[in-house]
């Protein structure tokens, strides 16, 4: 049995090379994630402070409106 090492030293550089591609291309997609990961817990954090400002405004609003004089 005759076996080409060059033919097979040649294919497995160009392995090694592709899976050095995947390996970039994995970094920068979690870095992409991590970023939209941080954006969404802005997000949240924001939808928590409005709703907490809403809160705040709704209780003040009722608060009023008991303390208000009737009309004659």
């Amino acid at each position: 049995m005759n076996i080409d090492f060059e033919k097979l030293k040649t294919e497995r550089d160009q392995v090694k090379d592709g899976l050095r591609e995947l390996e970039l291309e994995q970094r920068r997609l979690e870095a992409e994630l991590k970023g939209l990961r941080q954006r969404e817990v802005q997000a949240k954090r924001q939808i928590e402070a409005l709703t907490t400002l809403i809160d705040i405004a709704e209780q003040k609003e009722k608060g009023q409106e008991g303390t208000e004089p009737a009309a004659s």
